[in-house]
Formats: C-alpha cells, sequence, structure tokens
C-alpha cells in the first residue's frame, strides 16, 4: 500500500512538473541571447525533464515518446544548424559563424541576431540530445 501510495504521487508530480521543465528550457533557450542561459543551458534543462520522465515512468515509456533513434537524429541536426551556419557566412565572405554576411534580414545587427539564435538552437538541440543519449546508454547498461 506505501509504496503505491508513494508511485501515485511521484506519477501525480512528474505529469505535473515535466511540461513546465520542457517550457522553462524552451525559454532559457529562446532568451538566451539577450539574458541569462543560451543553448547549452536550454538543453540540459530540456534534458532533465525527459530523464526526470523517465526516472518515474521508465525507459521504456520514455523511448516510445522520444526513442533512442530520434535522439541522434536531433544530436546530428543540431549540430548541423551549427556547422550549415558558419557554412553559409563563409559562402556569403565571411569568416566561419560571422553571422552578420549572412543575409538573413535588412541590417548587419539583425542579421547577427538571427545567426546566433540558430547556433543556440543548434546548440540546445545537441546538448539535450547527447545528455539524452548518454542517460539512455547508462540505464540500458544497468538492465
Amino acid at each position: 500500500m506505501k509504496e503505491t501510495r508513494r508511485g501515485i504521487i511521484l506519477r501525480t508530480n512528474a505529469k505535473f512538473m515535466v511540461p513546465f521543465i520542457l517550457l522553462w528550457g524552451l525559454y532559457v533557450l529562446t532568451h538566451g541571447t539577450s539574458g541569462p542561459g543560451g543553448g547549452f543551458q536550454a538543453g540540459v534543462v530540456l534534458a532533465a525533464g525527459f530523464i526526470l520522465y523517465a526516472v518515474v515512468f521508465g525507459l521504456q515509456e520514455t523511448q516510445k515518446i522520444f526513442p533512442f533513434r530520434a535522439v541522434l537524429v536531433i544530436a546530428s541536426l543540431g549540430v548541423s544548424i551549427y556547422a550549415w551556419i558558419g557554412v553559409f557566412a563563409i559562402i556569403f565572405g565571411g569568416n566561419f559563424l560571422e553571422y552578420g554576411k549572412i543575409p538573413l534580414a535588412h541590417d548587419i545587427a539583425e542579421s547577427s541576431k538571427l545567426g546566433i539564435e540558430m547556433v543556440e538552437i543548434g546548440i540546445g538541440l545537441t546538448v539535450m540530445a547527447i545528455m539524452l543519449s548518454i542517460f539512455y546508454t547508462f540505464v540500458q547498461r544497468g538492465d
């Protein structure tokens, strides 16, 4: 009886907290260029939300929502975003990751801001996916 009650409390709290953790991670990601935070911090917060879900509901339930293959694809996507922004800067006559050279907006400052935000998104996706892949690997080895 006691174990069942504790399980219900954990599951209920996790169902309540995980969406807010993920929302906070997205907030940190989108506001990282103008305030505290950024891609790395957002990636860790987003991964923590999924890890909490996996700890409470189990790895199999989590992998139904977010399979390991999807984690690897997202890691690759994040690295690709980062790399392609740098390559586009070179293509348009700048140095690697010289965001202002990419014609994303009408002026250099706005292009630079958009370029930085895209790189932060790439970093956030990569960090989240790598953290989750490490967690998945450790949990699977324990089975």
